[in-house]
């Protein structure tokens, strides 16, 4: 009888052991990476009552409480609004590191930012993973903790660029049509990239006009495009002014020379031989052959003549004068234009005040007729712009962040650029059940665990993260409730054999009287 008595106290010890562990796995039921634990129990050493080395005869003597095992099975995803809660679907533990540099490993996906730029949990404790390397400008291979707080966009110089228009073929000769945008330096600084497209006297011929800042450009490739019948982009073209001879009527000695003013050689759309100017006095000078220009006109100095070849105003050739020269002397100019299949076209930058560049040593692309190229077109509808683009942008404060199931952080910023920052890497075991419980959501590393298998998300057999979520206690209450309803009646029955037991022993006692 003595063995029946500690048999039931050892049923009412392990109902209450389990009932213990019933409860916390209810308590934490809304405990974020919560996992739940089970009670494992085992029959205590049975006595022979034979006294042999047989298996007949044999009294068990009680339970024990053999294990207490967490179970790992994922629970719940709850969505949240912060893009920093991540929680892992399949196999795999955070890894946070405390103020002292202690390791412990949790499901628990709840993140945020630290005043420091940390990426940290509820506790505190820095999430571990790989940084943003801004020497290299990629992601480190030594797993830390993870920082943004030195995190920023690199600015980029605008190395190329499109321009999309449509440029109506009925606009007059002369006039401008301006398309704009920014463009960036080395240094992130912002530039104003003016393209002026001027309609010449030819069907179908605009001149191109390139500056930055108002400045003209150094020099460009081509300095005008033509439209085929259709108003399709047909041929880019280039000219020069070549001087050929000074006719000399009275007995005058005079020279010159002739330069073509800064990207106005689209204005210099026709071939023409012997283009002649006549001076009519000191300071005047009449255009006799305009060979095609049929609105040249000419202003001058007593050292200059300034032809403006569509008449619309500013000079497009330059003549210097030397020596002598009288009333009826000639000057001559032949214009030599060349035209090929539309192709990109290059502009040369000046030497930028901050010492910074644009694209590259300063020489920028025009993405004219490329395949992602923004189209230009000539048609008798009005002149519009249909869109802008270049490859340049300013330096950018980080604004926010997302997280892919690889664990990579991007970062999106304020200059319109997304890199990524960081990615957080996942540690499993050979034997979580080893895992020591620390409170807080944490485990420990144990001998009985094994050492940390590290890796990103995704590899090794470990889960890939989902972001804007929570992973929520894997605790099943139905499976508790009936647990519990198990342990109180094993509890009851534990109780009433201790009760008989003394019943029984009482009756013993009672034998004597």
């Amino acid at each position: 009888m003595g063995s029946s008595l500690w048999a039931g106290i050892s049923g009412l010890n392990a109902s209450a052991k389990q009932m213990d562990v019933i409860g916390n796995n209810i308590a934490n039921v809304n405990t974020i990476g919560f996992r739940a634990g089970k009670v494992f129990f085992s029959d205590v050493l049975s006595q022979s009552l034979s006294g042999g080395a047989s298996g007949s005869m044999q009294v068990g003597r009680g339970v024990a409480v053999e294990d207490i095992a967490t179970q790992f099975g994922s629970g719940s995803f709850e969505t949240t609004s912060n893009a920093t809660d991540v929680a892992v679907d399949g196999d795999g533990f955070f890894m946070v590191n405390d103020a002292l540099g202690a390791t412990y490993f949790t499901r628990a996906g709840a993140f945020h930012m630290d005043n420091e730029g940390y990426l940290v949990d509820t506790n505190g404790y820095k999430v571990q993973g790989y940084c943003y390397d801004t020497a290299t400008g990629a992601l480190g291979s030594t797993i830390e903790d993870i920082s943004l707080r030195n995190v920023q966009s690199a600015p980029s110089a605008t190395t190329v660029f499109s321009v999309g228009v449509n440029l109506n073929s009925d606009t007059a000769a002369g006039d401008t049509f301006n398309a704009t945008q920014t463009v960036y330096d080395s240094l992130g600084d912002k530039h104003t990239l003016n393209i002026a497209f001027r309609k010449t006297e030819g069907d179908g011929y605009w001149g191109i006009e390139a500056t930055l800042d108002n400045a003209a450009v150094s020099s460009q490739s081509m300095h005008g495009v033509t439209f085929d019948s259709d108003g399709n982009l047909d041929d880019v073209y280039t000219a020069t002014a070549i001087p050929t001879a000074a006719y000399d009527g009275s007995a005058g000695d005079g020279t010159y020379t002739v330069a073509v003013n800064t990207n106005k050689e689209g204005q210099l759309w026709k071939d023409a031989a012997g283009l002649i100017l006549t001076r009519t006095g000191a300071t005047t000078w009449g255009v006799t052959t305009p060979q095609g220009y049929t609105n040249a006109t000419a202003t001058a100095d007593a050292t200059h003549i300034y032809l403006d070849l569509d008449g619309a105003g500013g000079a497009d050739i330059t003549v210097t004068l030397a020596d002598t020269w009288a009333n009826n002397d000639t000057v001559s100019i032949d214009i030599d234009q060349s035209g090929t299949a539309a192709t990109d076209l290059t502009l040369t930058i000046p030497a930028l005040p901050n010492g910074a560049t644009i694209g590259a040593a300063n020489v920028i692309d025009w993405n004219l007729v490329g395949s992602d190229a923004l189209s230009i077109t000539g048609y008798a509808s009005t002149s519009v712009i249909k869109s802008l683009s270049n490859d340049g942008y300013a330096s950018g404060l980080l604004k926010s962040l997302s997280v892919e199931s690889d664990g990579i952080i991007s970062g999106f910023f304020t200059n319109g650029q997304t890199a990524e920052v960081g990615q957080i890497c996942l540690a499993d075991f050979d034997n979580p059940w080893g895992l020591k419980r620390m409170g807080s959501n944490l485990f420990a590393e144990t001998v009985t665990s094994g050492a940390a298998i590290m890796n990103t998300p995704g590899a090794s057999g470990l889960g890939e993260l989902t972001a804007n979520s929570l992973e929520m206690s894997n605790t099943d209450i139905a499976t508790e409730f009936i647990n519990m309803i198990t342990a109180q009646k094993a509890y009851q029955a534990s109780a009433r054999v201790i009760t008989t037991t003394d019943a029984m022993m009482s009756e013993l006692m009672n034998i004597r009287r």
